[in-house]
């Protein structure tokens, strides 16, 4: 009798680990699908389903609150961050602009960078009127998928050449105003928040290519639209 007994206690023993065990694989392939389709709102809903799942809830609760304050957070912006940038370069394969304009994800965020000679006149910093819609669209659409409390840099960049006119006493001054001209067309056409919008002018201080050549001159000359990552919108939030 009591080895009849002992036997039976074992098999629910082995029941309960098995069950464990399938529990525990199900949370897995549910984490698994809610990274595969990132999404904030399903997010939430899969932290809520799991704190429910696991009563108090006190273990998931911990692990999701470091998720969404960096891994979830991170792997939401990550994904924002690639969806904006391929909505662009679709955009930008269409309408024959992918020359004019390169997308990049680098560590501090997503750079759109134009050639100054798609929106600019050499030596002026005035958006030419026929090329106001394109800058626009691709305003639009970075705003459309932007995550909620990004900060948006508009950087302007110019070649080693001194500036020869008397509107600009250096490539300074003009890549501050190009910068600031694109910057209040995000702000009055795309309806992008100016709480969360800078402009920046480099001059010839930051070259991304040599600028002894004509092919190094031309990449260096140009405007920077960058979407920051959290790490970079904290630099922007501690300036307040």
């Amino acid at each position: 009798m009591y080895e009849e007994e002992e036997e039976h206690v074992n098999h629910e023993r082995w029941l309960l680990s098995y069950a464990d065990f399938i529990t525990l694989l199900m949370i897995f392939f549910i984490i698994m699908y809610a990274i595969s389709n990132i999404d904030k709102a399903k997010y939430e809903k899969l932290t809520t389903a799991l704190n429910q799942a696991m009563g108090d809830g006190s273990a998931i609760a911990d692990t999701g609150s470091k998720m969404g304050g960096e891994t979830g957070n991170g792997l939401f912006e990550d994904a924002k961050l690639k969806e904006i940038k391929e909505n662009l370069d679709k955009y930008l394969k269409e309408n024959h602009l992918s020359d004019s304009v390169s997308t990049t994800i680098e560590k501090r965020g997503l750079v759109v960078s134009f050639k100054d000679s798609l929106f600019f006149d050499s030596g002026k910093a005035e958006v030419i009127p026929q090329q106001i819609d394109k800058l626009i669209k691709i305003s639009k659409i970075i705003n459309q998928s932007m995550i909620s409390g990004s900060y948006i840099r508009v950087e302007g960049h110019t070649d080693s050449v001194p500036v020869h006119n008397q509107l600009y006493k250096s490539n300074w001054d003009l890549s501050v105003m190009r910068a600031s001209n694109v910057a209040q067309i995000l702000i009055d056409k795309a309806g992008i928040n100016p709480e969360r919008l800078s402009a920046i002018g480099y001059g010839e201080y930051r070259p991304k290519d040599d600028n002894n050549t004509e092919k190094g001159k031309s990449n260096n000359r140009r405007v920077d639209i960058l979407i920051m990552n959290s790490k970079f919108n904290e630099v922007e939030n501690n300036k307040k």
